[in-house]
């Protein structure tokens, strides 16, 4: 049940015939003595020629409708106050409805997500964060607005890192045993983790000031490609190695994928997409490259203003897409269309969902475009990139270690459970590591998921871990106490009955955070739902402090106050799946 839907179709039904009311809607006020409001009477003047406050007193005087109070304000905005006994009515519905009175969508979709974006070989760090935190939030939401949904993480194996990599352990002596005759009994027994951890960056480095060792590594990554052995059979048992790491460091942040395919996997079907442009004469070589042009007629990019009285300024078209480098190679571009023919032919998606940083927004608007012109993503089929800002420090600056070094995503799972140990160590609770670790991923992904996805923001570990204000444990800790006071009270109620302004404000934050939902979805970011999770919960902090809920005599009252609890609790918990938090029963 939607309270602004139910409110919107009586009023309709009341003054049918009298006014226009298809472009009527409801909204949410925040004004004191009001629940709803409607700026209806202004779109209605001017087709009427009269003064908005004139059409608002005329609307109220022929809409009366019992549970419902009118009013005008200035300069011609409706208010609506809801009943008690209306809202009452509201809670008892979505109490016993399993979606607690949250619509979901009305026509179901077929979604893939791509998030997460671990590189093989390579230490998960700072940087790996957000993806995997926003993107299994917005999988969680799609879920439960009705969609099927599935996840794809799209390792990065395939590329460059992996040449490297391989190179600089042949040279120190760690892959001899793959160049003997017997190589195919090889194993990285001497290989762990923490050699890769050294060995990638090492190899980075050095590729930036010795030409041949990066031209050794671009040969050694086009063998692997190719399959050419032992390279092909080297890269498997990194492979095998990094992902099992990557799914423990995913999973502490309650990120799961249903596919945990990489650029390998596309590897297939990189000829059919190259064969494919060139077939259809989209494709031409250009010094040694095959390239495609996807600059459309006519378009500027425009460079961002310093000011406003900048005068607009402009950048080149997009710049051709390179399917194939001179010396044969394949790109990270050519990777990404492939796997896009790749997940076409395993399913059909209505939408294919891709969440990244916002460096590679050219990439995908490349890749996009390229497999829009060839056919490969059905014209009826919506790629859509959200690309997420940076988490930074408090200097403003990307979060890194005192000493400027990247921190490893592990060290920052082991640094929130230990400053969550100390808060629960202050209530009395000890010893409890994965309690520990629910409440600070808990507060770290409320934190992340409480800013609009495309901004960057401060990570400020004591702000988010604070049991006070705006955060994750806060409303982990709301959970937890409703809890405890069910177990007390042994029932979780009766019927609602909505009397006092504490009950009010509950219910009707309860109606905005089912609005929240919708909102989140619509813009693919999960702040508005934060903000109405937070609100639900301050609203029964405010209900607690005020009422004696377990020691209440009037038993019917007594019955009602448990009932609210359980809805708030069903509420709260729900919001927190979708945001990928777990609810626990003690702080």
């Amino acid at each position: 049940m939607d309270l602004r839907e139910e409110i919107t179709n009586l009023i309709k039904e009341k003054l049918n015939g009298k006014f226009d009311l298809e472009n009527l809607s409801i909204s949410f006020s925040d004004k004191e003595g009001v629940d709803f409001q409607t700026n209806f009477a202004f779109l209605m003047a001017k087709k009427l020629n009269k003064k908005p406050f004139e059409f608002a007193e005329e609307f109220i005087r022929d809409c009366h409708l019992d549970g419902l109070q009118f009013s005008v304000a200035m300069p011609g905005f409706i208010n609506i106050k809801v009943s008690n006994e209306l809202l009452s009515k509201f809670a008892n519905i979505v109490n016993y409805d399993e979606m607690l009175g949250v619509k979901k969508v009305e026509k179901a979709r077929n979604i893939l997500i791509d998030y997460g974006g671990a590189n093989v070989a390579k230490e998960l760090h700072v940087g790996h964060l957000r993806s995997p935190i926003i993107g299994e939030a917005l999988k969680r939401l799609h879920i439960f607005m009705g969609d099927s949904v599935v996840s794809d993480t799209h390792l990065g194996d395939w590329g460059i890192q992996m040449g490297l990599t391989i190179l600089q352990l042949k040279e120190d002596g760690y892959l001899d045993q793959f160049f003997q005759k017997d190589y195919k009994k090889a194993k990285l027994e001497n290989i762990t983790l923490d050699t890769l951890n050294e060995e990638y960056p090492k190899a980075s480095k050095r590729k930036d000031v010795d030409e041949n060792f990066k031209k050794e590594a671009d040969e050694i990554t086009l063998k692997m490609q190719k399959k050419e052995e032992p390279y092909y059979s080297i890269y498997q048992q990194i492979r095998a190695l990094s992902v099992e790491e990557i799914k423990k460091n995913y999973s502490s942040l309650n990120a799961y994928f249903d596919f945990w395919y990489g650029e390998s996997d596309a590897e297939p079907y990189i000829n059919k997409v190259i064969d494919l442009f060139v077939k259809k004469g989209l494709a031409k070589e250009s010094d040694g490259a095959l390239i495609v042009e996807i600059a459309k007629e006519g378009e500027h990019i425009p460079i961002p203003k310093k000011s406003p009285d900048e005068v607009q300024r402009y950048k080149n078209p997009m710049p051709p897409a390179i399917l194939k480098k001179y010396n044969g190679g394949v790109l990270y571009l050519t990777t990404e269309i492939a796997t896009l023919m790749m997940r076409n032919e395993m399913d059909k998606y209505d939408e294919i969902i891709y969440l990244t940083d916002n460096r590679q927004d050219k990439h995908f608007e490349q890749a996009f475009r390229c497999a829009k012109l060839a056919g490969i993503s059905p014209e009826n089929q919506k790629l859509t990139h959200i690309s997420f800002g940076t988490m930074n420090g408090k200097d403003g600056k990307p979060f890194k270690t005192r000493s400027g070094e990247t921190i490893r995503l592990k060290d920052i799972v082991n640094l929130l459970i230990e400053k969550a140990s100390v808060k629960l160590k202050e209530n009395g609770i000890e010893n409890d590591r994965e309690l520990a670790r629910k409440i600070g991923v808990g507060a770290m992904k409320f934190g992340d998921l409480s800013n609009i996805i495309s901004k960057n923001y401060v990570f400020d570990l004591d702000k988010f871990l604070s049991f006070d204000g705006k955060t994750g444990p806060y409303i982990q800790y709301t959970i937890a106490r409703i809890i405890s006071i069910l177990n007390k009270a042994g029932e979780e109620g009766g019927e609602i009955k909505v009397e006092t302004e504490e009950e009010r404000e509950i219910i009707m934050n309860l109606q905005k955070l089912n609005s929240s939902y919708q909102i989140s979805y619509n813009d693919y970011s999960l702040n508005n739902l934060c903000s109405s999770t937070f609100d639900l919960a301050k609203s029964f902090s405010t209900l607690y402090n005020n009422h004696k809920i377990l020691t209440e005599k009037n038993l019917e009252k007594k019955k009602s106050l448990l009932a609210i609890c359980t809805l708030v609790k069903k509420a709260l918990s729900n919001a927190l799946n979708v945001l990928g938090i777990d609810v626990v029963e003690k702080m």
